[in-house]
């Protein structure tokens, strides 16, 4: 064969197309074109039930947060220390937990004067002393909010039969309710009196009622709302 003839096939052999493999980004593309409905889908069901159930999860975690520290001298006094502490150090940002101004379990009083722990532990009392087998162990948070979460947790208790007519107080009502722990902290900080701890678990307590009585009615309107958009986009 001429050598003429043989590069010409060379070339014409060298001009075949190769076969083309799919395109990785087409493909993955594709996949979460695919996924977007199903994952729409997970979603708004997920929604839905939140948007359903809103209050018993509300009041799940409210509860959880007021009963922890309520557990912590009961694991103290059960010899699970380890877990008792980690519950007050999980409340330290958020309370001051001064022993004069929190209750104390399993002991002979419910509440110590800084006075009276004085002449009990000795002058230098630590900042969060807990307690002893002596004196029973302190709540991990103070009066003031222990009276705040628990009233919280029993007006969305009670909000539950209440939901569909309870309308928000006024702001005049509001303002009043959480007037108390205003004037009992204030003058308490500016070292204008010492509040006593049935002063600080009323106004704690008169504060987490407030505060539910003017949220709760507003989420509801709210959920309501989300459930009739979600009902449409689910063809329910």
């Amino acid at each position: 064969m001429p050598i003429q003839q043989k590069q010409s096939k060379m070339r014409e052999g060298s001009k075949t197309t190769p076969q083309t493999k799919g395109n990785p980004d087409e493909t993955t593309g594709s996949i979460v074109v695919a996924w977007i409905p199903k994952i729409t889908t997970t979603l708004n069901h997920v929604i839905l039930a939140v948007a359903k159930h809103w209050l018993l999860i509300i009041n799940v975690v409210i509860g959880l947060y007021a009963i922890l520290p309520i557990l912590a001298p009961v694991l103290m006094v059960a010899g699970h220390e380890s877990v008792a502490w980690l519950i007050y150090a999980f409340y330290r940002p958020l309370c001051h937990q001064l022993p004069e101004r929190s209750f104390f379990l399993f002991g002979p009083q419910l509440t110590y004067t800084l006075d009276e722990l004085r002449r009990l532990i000795g002058s230098d009392v630590p900042l969060r002393y807990i307690g002893n087998s002596t004196l029973g162990y302190k709540v991990a948070v103070c009066q003031r909010d222990i009276a705040t979460y628990l009233a919280a947790l029993l007006a969305g208790l009670a909000f539950a039969p209440l939901r569909h007519w309870l309308r928000p107080p006024s702001i005049r009502t509001f303002a009043v309710l959480c007037l108390p722990m205003a004037v009992d902290g204030l003058g308490q900080l500016l070292a204008l009196w010492d509040s006593t701890w049935w002063s600080r678990v009323s106004s704690g307590a008169l504060f987490g009622l407030a505060c539910v009585w003017l949220a709760y009615p507003y989420i509801e309107d709210g959920m309501n709302d989300v459930l009739r958009v979600m009902h449409k986009e689910l063809g329910k």
